[in-house]
This record gives C-alpha cells, structure tokens and sequence, in this order.
C-alpha cells in the first residue's frame, strides 16, 4: 500500500541539516535535498517541509530514523491509507517522541483500550484523569512546536517519492 505524509523539521542547527537529508533519503531510497529557511522561533537554527510518498509505515521510518537527535525539533505525519491509519510522530529535545493515531482532520484519536486504562489508573489512585488524557493527546509537544509550527507557515514545500 502507499501512503504519503509530510516531514515538518521545526528548527536543526546548520551542522545537523545535511544529516537530516541523508536520513530522510536512507528513509526513502532516493535523494532529499529540503529547502531550508531560517527559524525565526529560535535564531540560528533553520527548518523545512518536505512532502513524501511511500509505502504504508515510511512515516514511522522516517520518525525512527531522526529520533534521538538532540536539538532538532519534527513532525511526521502519514496521512490514512486502505488499512492503515494516519498518524502523527512529534518530537522534541526535551519530550522525546510522541505519536498518535490521527483522524481525516487531523485530530489526535484517542482508542477505546486507552481511556479504558486511563479510567483504572485514575480510579485506582495510581494517575490523575486529566493529566493522562493530556499526555495521550500530546499537550505537551503540541505547546512546545506551536511557536515553530507558527513561525513555519508560508515556507516552500517539496514532494519526494520513495525510490
């Protein structure tokens, strides 16, 4: 099945950039050169859009292959193809990654086994309710990328096609 998705880098110093693309190619199978701009959300550092098609699961690849990397900040989204869900893999520094199942409009889903665990944990006493459906929503990735999200809007975007 092929699915497509776009990678959103927020913000990767100079140094780390040309490693994105080779991630993203590895990822891929054929080049990535991204068009990168300055991040106006944290001077120095650069971002860009790049949109991607490939097989079902390449934006789990794509997450994977750039997790970990300190002082880069993405966003990898696939959007829903015949038997596959969408998804969203966020990642911070300071959060490490985050991923959700996503709805056609972009919302996080959040299943039924989750709440089921949610509502034990905080029935239990061992978790508070609200804190848990804020972190299975991902709150906290969302608050720390808005500003770069914001700071991205207008920048050129490229598609790839996996090789």
């Amino acid at each position: 099945m092929s699915a497509c998705g776009v990678l959103y880098v927020h913000s990767a110093p100079a140094a780390l950039c040309p490693h994105v693309e080779w991630a993203v190619a590895g990822v891929l199978g054929v080049p990535a050169t991204l068009a990168w701009t300055a991040q106006p959300a944290a001077p120095g550092t650069y971002r860009a859009e790049i949109s991607w098609q490939g097989p079902a699961g390449t934006g789990g690849a794509i997450a994977s292959a750039l997790k970990g990397w300190q002082l880069l900040r993405y966003e990898v989204t696939e959007e829903a193809s015949p038997g596959c869900d969408g998804v969203r893999y966020s990642y911070t520094p300071t959060l490490g990654v985050f991923a959700a199942t996503v709805s056609a409009s972009g919302d996080v889903v959040v299943s039924e086994t989750q709440l089921q665990s949610a509502m034990d944990a905080a029935a239990n006493g061992t978790a508070v309710l609200e804190d848990t459906l804020t972190r299975l929503l991902g709150r906290a990735w969302d608050a720390e990328l808005e500003p770069f999200r914001y700071a991205g809007e207008g920048a050129p975007v490229r598609w790839l096609h996996a090789g």
